[in-house]
């Protein structure tokens, strides 16, 4: 899969004065290059134990007691998924290539609860790769108790660090119709890949 070379190639990345550490940078890939992911995605075997669709990648996610430990470690990344993590480390958006990745699948009406990311479990930067539809994800900071809601479009990346990462809760409510800025649109399938670094302890 051929990568866009440089992040000149692609719009103005948006950021957020509301948020500090979110980065968003639309279309991050091509129309081609989505469609060759989602291909990609749907050869590989899909985990059906959650009411959505997910695939794990590098480490296994444990739902139960939300953590990954060193132990659950799943094998080299695919191919595709590898050079990508390494694209995304050469762009300057990670201190190191990517190492676990995580897909979920969302058909209109699926979301997830709030939520951040496993503190102890991954690094400072966390990035999300959209495909397919279009959703709004919900930012909350309950110090401030404000709620700020970003507009996620296909083929965008969205990156979080600093205060994004660890003050801010971010969702995606169950429905099948989003309302942004006065617009409502209708939610079709959509696929996200979050790439994150595995933080390890090691023992004694």
């Amino acid at each position: 899969m051929h990568l866009q070379p440089t992040l000149f190639d692609h719009p103005l990345p948006i950021t957020s004065e509301l948020i500090p550490g979110l980065l968003y940078l639309p279309e991050f890939i091509t129309p081609l290059q989505e469609q060759d992911l989602l291909a990609r995605i749907d050869q590989h075997p899909w985990d059906t134990s959650l009411k959505r669709r997910v695939q794990h990648y590098g480490y296994r996610y444990d739902y139960t007691t939300r953590n990954v430990s060193p132990d659950s470690w799943l094998g080299p990344l695919p191919d595709w998924l590898f050079s990508f993590s390494q694209h995304l480390h050469q762009q300057s958006l990670f201190q190191s290539p990517p190492d676990q990745i995580i897909i979920n699948e969302y058909l209109p009406g699926q979301g997830i609860s709030a939520h951040i990311d496993c503190i102890p479990c991954f690094s400072a930067t966390i990035a999300s790769l959209s495909l397919g539809s279009a959703c709004v994800m919900e930012f909350f900071n309950p110090s401030i108790k404000k709620r700020i809601p970003v507009l996620l479009e296909p083929r965008s990346l969205l990156i979080v660090s600093g205060d994004a990462r660890y003050q801010w809760l971010h969702s995606i409510p169950a429905r099948k119709t989003d309302l942004y800025e006065g617009i409502s649109f209708t939610r079709n399938r959509r696929i996200s890949l979050t790439f994150r670094n595995m933080i390890i302890h090691h023992k004694g």
